[in-house]
This record gives structure tokens, C-alpha cells and sequence, in this order.
């Protein structure tokens, strides 16, 4: 495998609030090597000239669902697990083309696209996996038909695929062993009502106490964490004062809960852009009106929940959470924090923010000596325009995940 040699271009260091100048960065086989603000001396390196570009870290998103291929989910009741898993190959080679080079996916996802990405045998960012999402009966995650009793067959539909559900403390600890038995990386419980599902109030708070104490206490005698969907502020009080370490969405946070999350050390993970494009396009694909009313609540209070959480210093991460066709719209993300953040801080929650929520800080999110070499080369300068990473990525001169190029435009 060649060395590469990056120099003569600009450097983005996320701790930094300006781009550094005069840096060399080495990458030898998968990872960086040496970075310095001085001429690094290898012979067998091929060097690469930036052209006053600028050279950052991959990016990262940490809320995807990559088997939710439709945005009404009802319709992968017959969408076979091939095709879920062809869509769902489809998709992350696409956010690899945008610059995302690590995906947290928080349900659906399974070993074996985790094992295809890491083989090679697709190309794709590197992906950290929950498995199926575990809810209550009722909750997020139950898109029974109020006509049925049970699910179909895991086997032959995709909705049941991707979600299971689990009721009482030895049934969540049973599901929470067997998710992190099939290799989940992490555990996605559901502990508020949602946008996409049928059946449930937004502002109902799922599971109780015990349960979701015994899914945390689960996840952390095998050395992980809890990730959960929570909107309303008494949703993620409950979460998070029983151990939930990531709160995912938030919109409806209220600074009591803020408070909490940061004393606690949780992380937010809001998705601005999935109400955003669903307001836009959601009913073209099927969003009953149902969802779509509970999509305007939360989708009015997302900035101000950006604006609560940094006030009380809780770590604000990066993602995207859209549902099959509205995945091409990953990039507004960006555009929509503007609002109520700095680039670098929006560059923060996407590299440095997201690799702590990982368990991955100096190996992803950053471009450091020992580091996986994922590695942009953007035309321009990111800290005064987050928009270079919009509409697919064509400010991009160079991908590179794990020391191998997916684009490079630079020779």
C-alpha cells in the first residue's frame, strides 16, 4: 500500500478556530503517520500538492439508519432483507461521496454490512452499528397495524428487520444481550413518542425507569452505551437520570434537561434536517398527515434546542437521521445549524464531538499521528462557508477512508 505525502495546502485542526498554514501530513498504510508545520523527509511517499486547498479530517455522521429505505416505514413491510441490504450499500457509498467517512447507525443496521464494509467487499464509510432498535409495545419503534398482533417474520420484512420490542426488565435485558451477541456496537432504545410511527403520542414518555436502567446497566458490563430517541424534556429527564448516554433528536428540550444532560456527560445528537426535508418532501413519499403534524412541533423548535443545549454545555454532535429518498439531502445539516452556531463548531460536532460519542477520540474525527487516515481536500475554506459541503460534495477534490482514495482530483 503507497505512502502518501500531503503538503502545500491549509489545515484544518478542529480544536483550532482558524486554518493552519505550512502543515505536512504523512499517511503510511491505513493511518497518519507524522503531521507537522515542517517538511517531513520520506523517500518513498508520494507527494501530493494541494494547491492552497484545504486538507481536514473525514466527516462524521452519528444518526443514520441505513436499511430505512422508505419515509413511510410501513412500506418495507415487503421490501425483502436483499434489497434492504442493496439500497442500504447504495446509500452509504453515496455518503462516502459526500465526505461522511464514519456513520453511526442507530437501528436497522446489521453484521453483515458492518462485515462487507470492513472486508472491502463495498465501498463505504466505516460504520458503527445498534442493530434493531428495541422499543416497548406502543412505542417508536411498533409499526404494527392496529389489525395485527404481532409482527411478520424478521425474515421476509424489512420493518420488522430493522426494530424489535421488548417489554419488562428480563425482556429489555434479553433483547439488550442479544443485540450486543449479533455485534452491535451500541444500544438504541425508544423513550418518547416519534415523528414516523403511527400509534404513539409525540409527547408520551416510553419505558420506565427500571427498564431503561437495565438496558444501561446491560450495555455497560459489555462496555457500551445507550443511545436513545427522546423529543419532549421529560423524556430525556427520565433517559438520562437513568444512565442514557446519548440523546438523540432532543428538539423539545427544556433547560432543566439541558442542565441535567451536562452534569451527567451526555451528548445530544440533534437531526435538524430530517423535519426540514420532510416538511419539504415527506408527503411526495408517503407521510400520512398524521406525521406530518407531529413533524411541524418538533420541526419549530429544533434551533432553539441547539441554542439551550450549548448554553448549558452539553457536547453537540452531528446527524442527519433521513429516511430513504430524502437521504440526499445529508448536507443541509449544515446549512440549517447557521442559524445558531459557528462553522467551526458545526465542523466540531461532525469530527471531534462525534468520534467521543464513538469511543474513537484521536483515532477518527481528527487528523493526528496514530489517527485513521480519512482525510478530506476541500476548494475553499470551510470555517467561512459550510456550504462547501453541500449538494453531494463537488468541492471535494479528495476522499480518502482508511488510506484509500474514493476521489482524487489532485493527480
Amino acid at each position: 500500500m503507497p505512502s502518501y505525502l500531503f503538503h502545500n495546502g491549509r489545515f484544518l485542526d478542529p480544536r483550532r478556530d482558524t486554518l493552519l498554514e505550512g502543515m505536512e501530513v504523512l499517511v503510511e498504510e491505513n493511518r497518519i503517520k507524522e503531521v507537522s508545520d515542517r517538511a517531513i523527509q520520506s523517500s518513498g511517499a508520494v507527494r501530493i500538492d494541494i494547491g492552497k486547498r484545504t486538507l481536514m479530517p473525514g466527516l462524521i455522521d452519528a444518526h443514520v439508519h441505513i436499511f430505512l429505505s422508505e419515509v413511510n416505514l410501513t412500506a418495507l413491510e415487503s421490501v425483502p432483507l436483499t434489497l434492504l441490504a442493496a439500497r442500504g450499500i447504495a446509500s452509504m457509498r453515496s455518503m462516502l461521496m459526500r465526505g461522511f467517512t464514519t456513520l453511526r447507525d442507530v437501528g436497522g443496521a446489521d453484521h453483515g454490512i458492518k462485515t462487507a464494509t470492513q472486508s472491502g467487499i463495498v465501498e463505504s464509510p466505516r460504520i458503527f452499528i445498534a442493530g434493531r432498535a428495541i422499543s416497548q409495545t406502543g412505542g417508536h419503534a411498533d409499526f404494527r397495524h392496529k389489525t395485527q398482533s404481532a409482527f411478520e417474520c424478521s425474515c421476509s420484512s424489512g420493518v420488522s428487520y430493522t426494530a424489535r420490542l421488548a417489554d419488562g426488565v428480563p425482556e429489555v435485558i434479553r433483547a439488550v444481550r442479544d443485540e450486543l451477541r449479533k455485534g452491535a456496537d451500541h444500544v438504541k432504545i425508544m423513550v418518547s413518542g416519534g415523528v414516523a410511527s403511527q400509534s404513539d403520542p409525540l409527547e408520551s414518555v416510553q419505558y420506565r425507569t427500571d427498564e431503561i436502567e437495565a438496558a444501561c446497566q446491560e450495555a455497560a458490563r459489555w462496555g457500551t452505551y445507550v443511545a436513545a430517541h427522546a423529543y419532549t424534556a421529560a423524556a430525556i429527564k427520565h433517559a438520562v437520570g437513568a444512565g442514557v448516554r446519548t440523546i438523540e433528536h432532543g428538539n423539545l428540550i427544556d433547560a432543566e434537561a439541558a442542565t441535567l444532560m451536562a452534569g451527567r456527560g451526555a451528548f445530544l445528537v440533534p437531526t435538524l434536517v430530517a423535519y426540514e426535508s420532510l416538511r419539504r418532501r415527506g408527503r411526495d413519499y408517503g407521510l400520512t398527515d398524521y406525521s406530518l403534524a407531529k413533524n411541524e412541533t418538533v420541526l419549530n423548535a429544533g434551533l432553539r434546542s441547539l441554542e439551550l443545549a450549548r448554553a448549558a454545555g452539553v457536547p453537540i454532535g452531528f446527524g442527519s437521521d433521513l429516511l430513504g429518498q430524502l437521504q440526499n439531502d445529508q448536507c443541509r445539516e449544515f446549512l440549517i445549524r447557521r442559524e445558531a452556531m459557528s462553522p467551526q463548531e458545526i465542523i466540531r460536532s461532525a469530527t471531534i464531538v462525534n468520534a467521543r460519542i464513538l469511543r474513537r477520540e484521536r483515532q477518527l474525527g481528527e487528523l493526528v499521528a496514530g489517527a485513521f487516515a480519512d482525510l478530506l481536500v476541500i476548494d475553499g475554506n470551510p470555517y467561512e462557508d459550510v456550504s462547501l459541503f453541500a449538494d453531494g460534495g463537488p468541492a471535494l477534490s479528495t476522499i480518502m477512508k482508511d488510506g484509500c482514495f474514493y476521489r482524487n482530483r489532485l493527480s
